[in-house]
């Protein structure tokens, strides 16, 4: 498991954009952590699924409400990452109020999440291989926290653990 001091693992995931500029075409978009963290600071959180119950009613909206004291405390971006393709993660970030705060990043096939450790197989629930429900700060591509939930819980990746540990 990702630990802090280690470096963000390189892969690719997938962010959808509606509207082409800044570099990106309309359509999901290659997004490479290892330059997209590169020279910031990243507030991370991954959870299980797009439009799930504790993800949609509790941990993107407790994002969303705090991204100005996150910005505040020096955090320049909010990422947003499940096992879902960018088109889901961008229908998603458009019914959450989203789009343009937090970047909703898609991890198709669950290879951030094996490289990260923290994978869980949800198949008996019909799910497949998902994210255990965490948050991270990286600096510069580098881990400087991990919470990492116990399997059914909602305690420690919550926006306000997060910003206390900035302060």
């Amino acid at each position: 498991m990702i630990k802090v001091g280690d470096s963000l693992p390189a892969v690719t995931l997938q962010e959808f954009s509606e509207v082409e500029g800044n570099g990106c075409s309309i359509g999901p978009n290659p997004v490479k952590v290892a330059e997209a963290a590169a020279g910031k600071t990243i507030a991370l959180f991954a959870l299980p699924g797009a439009f799930t119950p504790t993800c949609s009613a509790k941990h993107v909206p407790g994002y969303l409400a705090q991204i100005d004291a996150f910005k505040s405390r020096g955090v320049d971006e909010v990422w947003c990452v499940s096992v879902n393709d960018g088109y889901v993660m961008a229908a998603w970030g458009k019914e959450q109020g989203a789009i343009g705060k937090v970047r909703m990043l898609g991890d198709g096939n669950a290879d951030w999440a094996k490289k990260l450790g923290l994978d869980v197989d949800l198949s008996k629930s019909g799910m497949g291989v998902r994210y255990r429900r965490f948050s991270l700060l990286a600096d510069d591509g580098v881990v400087k926290q991990v919470n990492v939930e116990e399997p059914g819980k909602f305690e420690v990746s919550d926006a306000d653990t997060m910003l206390k540990q900035l302060s």
